[in-house]
């Protein structure tokens, strides 16, 4: 029997709503939120305003664009958490709105759980390389970096994070001070391409966690080679900016899949998938693939649309939660930390 889920993601600042049948996805609407270019980073208030103004549509041109009503959906899956507070409280409370009015039952998602599960959606014209139990996920977003050992939909193990600094963070903070605009990471990865990246070296971390990560030490070592070289040349940043980002994307790069083939090598995993909306850089993409077919992983790149915050992410993990019976209650709330959905 066929299980059609309605899949809701509010955690930043896209707001989303997905239909899926099955793991077959049949639409997935996302209204970006422009207001915070200006501000260089997302404002949390006009974030959550603006979820207020787009959910209603958003869902509205997503069950349409999936042929059908609201009354043919089985679950309604949202994003929990982690995320911006107020932003998921939309999310959810538009969920257990409409979990009343149609006395339709809600499943609730973690968001970076949704992103590894990514993997796992079907398009409506082709069904998607899926990797196998157990394998492993490089999760890298703007907010987080770890390292997911995956053994099924419902059973996920972090054997590697973050200390500090996540990944997209560097990137973001980064571009903030050469003067670049917001949000960061797309642009370092667009100049990167005509640049040098070894015309300059930054630091690399020393952690005690043999899997964990840090992009603290990078940020302030990046940060101290432009104090110095300005002071030298008001125009350095200028004149050398491809270069600067190319040699930065190539740090980072290199400070991620050193941990990443660290941990196949010590867990003989040959299946590695990375997620996350960092895993939209070319230099990342190009990077995982060449390293797997040196080490002889199949590895598995998401298409970009799958990327960036999404409702089918959200949709394929309510599937499966949906099929094992973990049904909310209408006294769920939302989380902004991953301690507290954990």
């Amino acid at each position: 029997m066929d299980i059609t889920i309605l899949g809701i993601e509010s955690s930043c600042d896209d707001t989303s709503a997905a239909v899926i049948r099955n793991t077959t996805l049949l639409s997935n609407v996302i209204a970006s939120q422009a207001v915070h270019v200006k501000y260089g980073g997302v404002i949390p208030e006009l974030a959550s305003r603006a979820h207020q103004q787009n959910i209603i549509p958003v869902v509205d041109t997503a069950l349409k664009e999936a042929g059908i009503t609201a009354d043919k959906i089985d679950a309604i899956a949202f994003t929990r958490g982690p995320g911006l507070l107020g932003s998921l409280l939309v999310g959810t409370s538009f969920a257990k709105g409409l979990s009343i009015a149609g006395n339709i039952p809600m499943v609730e998602v973690n968001h970076l759980q949704g992103h590894i599960l990514s993997h796992f959606i079907d398009l409506p014209d082709r069904e998607m390389p899926h990797p196998s139990f157990p394998f492993l996920c490089l999760l890298v977003s703007g907010g987080h970096t770890q390292i997911v050992k995956v053994s099924s939909p419902l059973e996920m193990e972090i054997i590697g994070t973050t200390i500090d600094d996540a990944a997209g963070e560097a990137f973001d903070k980064c571009a903030k001070v050469m003067g670049l605009p917001y949000p960061g990471g797309p642009v370092i990865d667009r100049l990167a391409k005509e640049g040098n990246p070894n015309a300059f070296t930054f630091a690399k971390p020393h952690v005690k966690g043999e899997f964990d990560y840090s992009f603290s030490g990078l940020k302030t070592s990046f940060l101290y080679t432009l104090r110095d070289k300005v002071a030298e040349d008001a125009d350095f940043i200028e004149k050398n900016k491809a270069d600067l980002c190319a040699s930065l994307q190539h740090t980072i790069i290199s400070i991620l899949l050193d941990k990443l083939i660290k941990a196949t090598k010590a867990l003989g995993i040959k299946d590695v998938a990375i997620a996350g909306g960092v895993s939209a850089n070319s230099g990342l993409r190009e990077a995982v693939a060449e390293a797997g077919r040196r080490r002889g992983w199949r590895t598995f790149i998401p298409e970009f649309k799958f990327t960036t915050d999404n409702a089918a992410m959200i949709a394929i993990s309510g599937y499966y939660r949906y099929n094992q019976g973990m049904i909310s209650g209408l006294d769920v709330a939302p989380v902004a930390r991953l301690e507290e959905i954990l």
